[in-house]
Parts: structure tokens; sequence; C-alpha cells
């Protein structure tokens, strides 16, 4: 299906105040502000709204999840922040630059210098061993080679692959892959990490260890990270969740202080209201 083409809004601009669900004004400037976008498909008489008015904003170093049942529209949700895909109508704002008004040409280097992508496939070079496709963002950068050795030795590390760097994908199990995925998607430090169902590949053992690593990335580093999951437990990792339904915000709920446990459970009476898919 053909996306229908953005269209002009009353979306406030760049400069205008904006406050999202539940996020009192005191918070830090978000570095990232989604502002009343919506996302049809499809041509005159058969038009899905994929996103309905949907606004909230995520603050530097917060690691929210997406979820929703299939169809809800998160992962177009993620498509459009990503600038994978573009909106019909709002405003994506990205530490304060309306991403939704990038020209063609300048998104691939927007893209380079600001996000960082996690898929379920992971999206690895096969011809490359870890430790080149760790590297390979540093290296069209143009960063130096002791300087590229120093940061990915210390990525590695942290993400626990340091052992297998000269290794090839081929040659590493799923959740080496996956880290070895995460750590390309941090190296250049952006200011947005997207994540799509990260531990979809991955066996129950290989998922809680890369949910460990992201947290305590999160928490160490302060990657701020978006992640759209349907896995209640994947979720529960995060700081805050947003619920979609029918390509709106149906609830939002925060861990606070609660433990994950608590958290956990709290997402799965959420998904029990929302019809969504439980845990696997």
């Amino acid at each position: 299906m053909t996306s229908i083409q953005r269209t002009s809004s009353n979306a406030t601009t760049e400069n205008s105040k904006f406050t999202s669900l539940n996020t009192p004004t005191s918070h830090p400037i978000p570095v990232l502000r989604v502002e009343h976008i919506e996302k049809y498909y499809g041509s005159r008489g058969t038009v899905t709204k994929a996103l309905d008015d949907i606004s909230f904003q995520v603050r530097p170093g917060e690691y929210v999840s997406i979820m929703g049942a299939s169809g809800s529209g998160k992962t177009t949700l993620l498509n459009c922040i990503s600038t994978i895909d573009t909106v019909s109508a709002g405003h994506i704002f990205l530490d304060g630059k309306d991403i939704t008004s990038i020209d063609d040409n300048d998104i691939a280097a927007f893209r380079r210098d600001n996000l960082g992508f996690v898929f379920q496939d992971f999206n690895l070079l096969a011809t490359l061993t870890l430790e080149e496709n760790i590297a390979l963002p540093l290296t069209i950068s143009g960063i130096s080679p002791k300087e590229i050795d120093d940061r990915v030795y210390k990525i590695a590390e942290k993400l626990q692959i340091s052992n297998a760097l000269q290794k090839f994908p081929s040659q590493v199990s799923g959740g080496q892959k996956q880290r070895c995925a995460f750590a390309r998607a941090v190296i250049c430090d952006p200011k947005l990490v997207m994540a799509d169902e990260p531990t979809g590949a991955l066996d129950s053992h290989s998922s809680r260890i890369l949910l460990e690593i992201m947290s305590n990335l999160n928490k160490d580093l302060g990657a701020t990270i978006l992640m759209v999951t349907h896995d209640a437990f994947c979720a529960s990792y995060a700081d805050r969740i947003l619920f979609l339904k029918d390509g709106k915000i149906f609830n939002e709920i925060r861990k606070g202080e609660k433990t994950r446990s608590i958290f956990y459970h709290e997402i799965l009476d959420v998904l029990s209201l929302l019809g969504g898919d439980r845990p696997c």
C-alpha cells in the first residue's frame, strides 16, 4: 500500500510549549517529543488509520517500552520516530529538531549521527567480524583507528563479548549476535536507541542476559532507549510503558520504586484489559 503524504497540521511548532501525558514540566528538557502524530495507509476509500493523535515525551536517560497487540501501531510508531516511515500529520522532535521536515537527502546522515538501531534479526554483516561490525559506524564517521579500537573494546567488555570480537556472526550464538548489534547501536553515543523486539529471536537465557546488560547501560551510560516489545517480562526492565490500542495511547504506567516483579504483574494487568499478547 502507498503511504498518504504528510499534510499540513495545526500542531505546535518547535519552540512551542508542550507537555506530554503525566509529565511534570519540572523534568529535564525531553530528548524526544512526539506531538499529535497521525499515520494513514491506503488510498481514497480504503484508508487505514495506523496512528491516531499520539503525543508523548522521552527524557534523556529514560528507558521507555511500547506495548500493544498486533496491529496496535507500535511498530509504525517506532518507524516514524526512526525516520524509516513518515507521518501523515503532526510533528516529531529529536533534541529540538523537527525530524518530520528533514530533507530526504539528509535522512541517512541524521540517522547515523543521532539514532542507534537494534532489530530482532540482528542485521549484522556476515562478511565482517563482530569487531568490524561494531566499529562500522565509527569507521564511516572517520574516527581514528586508535580511538575506534579503544571504544570497541570498551563497549564489548560491557556487553560481555570481548572474547568473541574476532569471530564472524556465523560462529557465535544468537545472544552474542544481539549483544554485538546493541554494541554497534550505542558505539556512537546516539541521542536515542531504538529497539524493535530485541529479544524476539533469543532463548530465555540469552534474553535475560541482554536485558540485564541493556538495563545496566541505561543506568551507567545514561543511554536513552525506546523499545517495542510484546513480551511483559522484557518490558518490565523499562522505566515506563506506553500501551497502544487501535493507534492510540490506551494507558501508561511507570516503575518508580517498585520491584521489577511487581511491575511485571502490573504490566500483565494492563495487558489483560488491553486484550494484548500474553508473554510466551
